[in-house]
C-alpha cells in the first residue's frame, strides 16, 4: 500500500477492471488433476475396448501413461504375441486420440485379466416392433417401429 500525494489516501497496486473470465481459472483448477493423471490416458481408460477392439480389450488393460510410454496389462503369453502387433497397436491407439502421444508400449504381466463387461458381446432381446398406422411399408416405417420397440424396452 502506498499513500496518494494528492488525495492523502491509501492505494493499492491491485486494480480491478472488472470479473475474470472463467478460462483464466481453468488451468489453476486442473493442473493438480492433470499432473496425477494426464486427459490421454483418462480417455485410453474410458476408451480402451473401442480403441482396440473386444478381442484385445478382454486380454489387455491399460495401466499408466506417462511420456509417451503406455504401459498395458497382459497375461504372459499375451504379452509375446502383442509385441508383435505393437506397430499397428499404437497406430490405431494414436489415430484414435488425434495425435502421435504413445510412442512405446510398455507390457507388464499381471496374471489372468478379468474379462471386461465392455470386452464382452452382449446379446440383446427380440423386441416386438410397434405397429405405426399412416406410413406406407418400406424402409422408413420399419425403422420407425424399431426405434418405438427400443424406447418402449428402455422405458420398461
Amino acid at each position: 500500500m502506498t499513500i496518494d500525494p494528492l488525495t492523502g489516501k491509501a492505494t493499492s497496486f491491485r486494480h480491478f477492471t472488472g470479473p475474470r473470465p472463467i478460462s483464466a481459472l481453468i488451468p489453476a483448477v486442473t493442473r493438480p488433476a492433470f499432473k496425477k493423471q494426464s486427459p490421454a490416458a483418462a480417455q485410453l481408460l474410458a476408451d480402451w475396448a473401442a480403441i482396440v477392439g473386444p478381442d484385445l480389450a478382454a486380454a489387455t488393460q491399460p495401466h499408466r501413461f506417462a511420456s509417451g510410454t503406455l504401459t498395458l496389462g497382459c497375461s504372459g503369453p499375451m504379452a509375446l504375441e502383442l509385441q508383435h502387433l505393437a506397430g499397428p497397436l499404437m497406430a490405431r491407439i494414436n489415430a484414435y486420440l488425434g495425435h502421435s502421444l504413445v510412442r512405446q508400449l510398455r507390457f507388464v504381466q499381471t496374471g489372468r485379466l478379468p474379462l471386461q463387461a465392455a470386452a464382452a458381446p452382449r446379446r440383446r432381446a427380440r423386441l416386438d416392433p410397434v405397429p405405426i398406422e399412416g406410413l406406407p411399408p418400406g424402409p422408413l416405417l420399419d425403422a420407425l417401429a424399431a426405434l418405438g420397440a427400443l424406447v418402449r424396452a428402455n422405458a420398461a
